[in-house]
């Protein structure tokens, strides 16, 4: 495996462990230095999503230029490692989008807790009037 898709299976991990951190349920307190955290932790991390767009563009162009082995001409050793070749495009692929799909996840639930918090603090600041 190479160290590219080892990398982007680590990000997709970690990302799919925030995700699971940030929809668990947990005291207010607790939930908003958690936000804090993972949007912090978003800035830097964008760096996947172009990494992972070249990724799927390698996989692309590496699945246009494969060479098939549908003939009867290929041994089987040709044809286990055609088909093998394909099963990994497919898992790194999956790695790829499910690494932009997390990260997304992950903006989108801090920008909403964020948001919820505010609104929470104006209601406050309302009532206190």
């Amino acid at each position: 495996m190479a160290l590219q898709w080892v990398m982007l299976g680590a990000a997709t991990t970690t990302e799919a462990l925030l995700a699971l951190l940030l929809t668990i349920p947990c005291p207010p307190l607790l939930r908003r230095r958690l936000v804090a955290l993972i949007a912090s932790l978003l800035q830097p991390a964008l760096g996947i999503i172009p990494f992972a767009g070249f990724q799927l563009l390698d996989i692309y162009w590496k699945n246009e230029h494969r060479l098939s082995c549908a003939s009867e001409v290929c041994t089987l050793h040709e044809r286990d490692r055609y088909e093998r070749s394909l099963y990994k495009a497919q898992r790194n692929t999956l790695f790829a989008i499910g690494s932009c799909f997390l990260y997304w996840f992950l903006y989108r639930m801090c920008k909403y807790h964020q948001e919820l918090q505010r609104l929470e603090d104006d209601v406050k600041k309302w009532k206190a009037q």
